[in-house]
């Protein structure tokens, strides 16, 4: 499969794709949207976990604002067409997918990383809701993501004044999952990725829907949604194995089935 946008491997049942346009802070034009989302899906089929990183000092400056043909078009059909379908890609994924946010992620670029199940920032990253500088509001999911993540309060602040929250702020107002040291990072999040490869994947598939439905179901729907994903959790093969585990006092060898 060929890209031009992006970088995209597969080993040890892990897929890393690498946003690769690092002269425009990797920022997003329709062909890297595209590419995105079939790296996505074809990392949700090929590995156990798959990481979003970038590509130089950013991870993703947003939308490509040189792109013309998107700059003059139907912002909202840009949305619809291409924007949905590769954030659909990362919701679907059924896989964990990691945000290893490397620098700066602004507008749409902050979207992206927050599509993903957990985010783990280099110490030196920022989160810059930066729409509102070109007479935008947010879109790629951000509102829906802000509020749920951080409250409205500090939702709403982040996105009428787009000033930049460190990874430090993101960490201790739980928009993210981890802010690592920059000597460590890349170590880190790769260390993080082969831990979920190595782990049950049916049971992160099962926690993934169960949380994303759980932010906006009730609670008579959400126990109906554990007992049936548990049901299916108990007939895998990572269930047999984890126990067998315990009993044995060893760690458990998952299969991921």
């Amino acid at each position: 499969m060929d890209y031009d946008t992006i970088e995209f491997t597969v080993a040890d049942g892990v897929a890393i794709i690498t946003l690769a346009r690092p002269a425009v802070m990797n920022a997003l034009n329709s062909r890297m949207r595209d590419e995105i989302r079939r790296a996505v899906l074809a990392g949700g089929e090929m590995a156990r976990a798959v990481v979003l990183t970038g590509a130089g000092r950013a991870f993703c400056s947003g939308q490509d604002l040189g792109d013309a043909a998107q700059a003059i078009g139907d912002l909202g059909q840009v949305l619809r067409d291409e924007y949905e379908p590769m954030l659909k890609a990362l919701s679907d994924c059924p896989v964990p997918v990691i945000a290893a946010v490397n620098g700066t992620a602004a507008g749409a670029g902050a979207s992206l990383a927050l599509a993903a199940d957990v985010v783990i920032a280099a110490q030196s990253a920022s989160f810059i809701q930066a729409f509102t500088r070109i007479g935008l509001m947010p879109d790629a999911g951000a509102t829906w993501q802000l509020p749920r993540r951080i409250g409205l309060a500090r939702a709403m602040g982040a996105a009428l004044f787009g000033e930049p929250i460190t990874a430090e702020e993101a960490l201790a107002m739980g928009l993210i999952w981890e802010a690592v040291p920059d000597d460590g990072f890349e170590a880190h999040w790769r260390a993080r990725a082969a831990q979920l490869a190595a782990g049950p994947t049916v049971a992160y598939r099962a926690i993934r829907q169960a949380m994303r439905a759980g932010v906006s179901g009730s609670y008579d729907e959400q126990l109906r949604i554990e007992a049936d994903w548990q049901a299916k959790c108990g007939q895998t093969r990572d269930f047999r194995e984890g126990i067998a585990a315990f009993v044995e006092k060893r760690p458990a060898r998952f299969e991921g089935r």
